[in-house]
């Protein structure tokens, strides 16, 4: 008896994650592709010596997932930037009305905790690219972070900054492997 029963659960339990699945609306052709990133994510790399800043490693643990609706990709992150723990909170959206990605990131516990990173994005076959403002030292900088994904398990980082706009320098460089 105790088996039927389990079996009895178990179907019932394929039965319901699949009328849930069924009743998930699909993703539009614009946020199929950022379903690449859904999963847990594991990055590694390296701030270089530049102006603004020192040389040293950094990891990213990422979660992504679909919101809902499957209109936005949440994403938490638990980083470690030389030494530095940064918690942080992303999420990726499509935006019919300007016919823009968008990406907005909010920081729990780090020195730029009380401001959010707000930036347009842009996705070009199988490179993500986002634009913003930072400061440093007190002076705005723009920052530019290109992700090329080279399969779908592994994708490249780097991080440009730019005082002008025109003349970038690259500050951070990494790889990351999605983990399931």
């Amino acid at each position: 008896m105790k088996n039927i029963l389990v079996i009895a659960m178990l179907i019932t339990s394929f039965v319901t994650a699949a009328a849930m699945a069924a009743d998930s609306p699909p993703l539009s052709p614009e946020l199929q592709k950022l379903d690449i990133f859904v999963g847990h994510w594991e990055f590694h790399g390296q701030t270089l010596a530049t102006a603004f800043g020192k040389p040293g490693t950094w990891t990213w643990k990422e979660d992504c997932r679909w919101s809902d609706d499957r209109v936005f990709l949440l994403c938490s992150f638990a980083n470690v930037w030389a030494g530095e723990s940064v918690n942080s909170l992303v999420v990726d959206t499509y935006n019919n009305k300007d016919h823009g990605y968008w990406h907005y990131e909010l920081f729990a516990d780090s020195q730029t905790g009380s401001k959010p990173f707000i930036s347009k994005m842009t996705v070009d076959g199988n490179t993500w690219t986002e634009y913003g403002q930072d400061e440093n030292n007190g002076k705005k900088i723009s920052e530019r972070i290109t992700y090329r994904y080279t399969s779908s398990t592994e994708v490249e980082v780097e991080i440009l900054v730019s005082r002008d706009g025109t003349h970038w320098i690259a500050v951070d460089r990494g790889h990351g492997v999605k983990q399931h």
